[in-house]
């Protein structure tokens, strides 16, 4: 029944988000999804890795056949696009492959299986699918939030980010002054943040085909509703991010005449009263919060009971995206902090709701709601007061984020199962 819910209310979402892209003349998520089983496709990596999610749930033969059926596939369509000079330059050359693959397991599951092994099979095309779904909704989020907010408040958050020492504009001269390799590391690290996520995931749900069933919470969950809610708040906090509200970076064109000036990441805006700024219909309003940061985190939560290797390369992704999302001028310092309040307090309700609503979990979840809220009001309305009194607002901003990480910690570990103490054999008397 919960299966079925969540189903009939993400489809029910995707064709309201459908109607939405369509009265601005956009391509929702459905239309851009279903394009793909045929052309080009955005991302050929993220496809595969959905199949790989969705593959959890099937025996070895079954996943050799499978990554067989689409590497076969998508040679097929090569060779096709080849022969009717066919041009792939908007877009991925492999992926069709791999959806094909998942579409025709939904249809073996309906036809082929039954009871238990139907319901799985679903559940692991579904988990598949819901990963592509979930890039195509954001993708689709963010061209509403370019037609339906007009005017940005980058100068709050860039007045606020004084505070923390501004600190895009120092990582922005740090990643220009390693030249064009360290660029290409953080650009790959940024763009594959969603394989990454797969990699975890696919440790954690590594047992499903074996005990045919599927944990009670893992990476996946996370980063869905993370998508889902982030881009909300977006409607709220509009922002573009300082490589576009002011100027010309070091790694492309930012904002062009739509900027305020020229500064990033050479030299900070200077201290003046914020104002919100009328911006093109074209770049995303997608910086508060930072939820590259917030998806980035969640690896890195999710890692830490895996192997060494999982922990040194959810640690590695953590801090590569952070230095991305400075260094390339699409966050502000104060996006990463809301970005990971947001992330412990989506990561709070999920254990929450998994083990039952406790006090600790509803508390919880509720001071990280008043701490993301009371930061957002902050960056709008108190933007100048934290510029000015950087050494006050600096360490409150920091210690407001540590707060609500350390109460996720000591929680959680509340919640751990603790070992049951073996009880020793009392000593018999010797007999005489």
């Amino acid at each position: 029944m919960l299966w079925a819910t969540a189903a009939a209310a993400a489809l029910g979402f995707l064709i309201a988000l459908e109607v939405t892209a369509r009265r601005y003349g956009l391509p929702g998520p459905i239309a851009s999804q279903a394009r793909e089983v045929i052309f080009a496709p955005k991302s050929g990596f993220l496809l595969y890795a959905s199949m790989a999610l969705m593959m959890v749930v099937l025996t070895w033969r079954q996943r050799f056949i499978a990554m067989a059926a689409a590497i076969g596939i998508d040679l097929a369509l090569v060779l096709v696009r080849w022969v009717f000079d066919i041009r792939t330059t908007d877009g991925h050359p492999f992926g069709n492959g791999a959806l094909w693959v998942i579409l025709g397991c939904a249809v073996i599951a309906v036809t082929h299986r039954t009871g238990q092994e139907r319901l799985l099979l679903l559940k692991g095309v579904g988990l598949g699918l819901l990963l592509v779904a979930g890039r195509k909704t954001g993708d689709t989020w963010l061209l509403i939030t370019s037609k339906t907010r007009p005017a940005v408040l980058d100068p709050y958050l860039a007045t606020a980010d004084h505070a923390l020492g501004d600190p895009s504009w120092l990582v922005g001269r740090a990643v220009r002054a390693t030249g064009p390799v360290g660029a290409h590391v953080l650009d790959f690290v940024y763009v594959q943040l969603a394989v990454a996520a797969v990699v975890i995931a696919l440790y954690q749900l590594r047992n499903v085909a074996a005990e045919r069933r599927f944990p009670s919470h893992h990476l996946v969950r996370t980063f869905l509703l993370i998508g889902l809610l982030g881009p909300g708040i977006y409607m709220i906090f509009p922002v573009v991010g300082p490589i576009f509200a002011y100027g010309t970076g070091a790694f492309g064109t930012g904002g062009g005449h739509w900027a305020l000036a020229n500064l990033w990441p050479d030299v900070p805006p200077p201290l003046t009263t914020p104002h919100a700024m009328p911006y093109d219909q074209i770049t995303p309003r997608n910086c508060m919060p930072s939820l590259h940061t917030a998806w980035a985190t969640a690896i890195f939560i999710h890692s830490r009971k895996g192997p060494r290797i999982l922990r040194f390369a959810g640690t590695f992704w953590l801090i590569a995206t952070l230095g991305a999302t400075l260094g390339f001028g699409y966050h502000y310092g104060v996006d990463l902090i809301a970005g990971v309040v947001f992330v412990f307090t989506v990561e709070a309700a999920l254990r929450s709701y998994d083990r039952g609503w406790d006090r600790p979990g509803i508390q919880l979840v509720a001071y990280g709601v008043m701490v993301f809220a009371a930061l957002l009001v902050s960056y709008r309305y108190l933007s100048v007061e934290m510029a000015t009194h950087p050494r006050v607002f600096g360490p409150l901003l920091v210690l407001a984020m540590v707060s609500v990480i350390y109460g996720y910690v000591r929680t959680t570990k509340l919640w751990e199962p603790k070992a049951a103490a073996v009880p020793q054999p009392e000593p018999q008397p010797e007999l005489v």
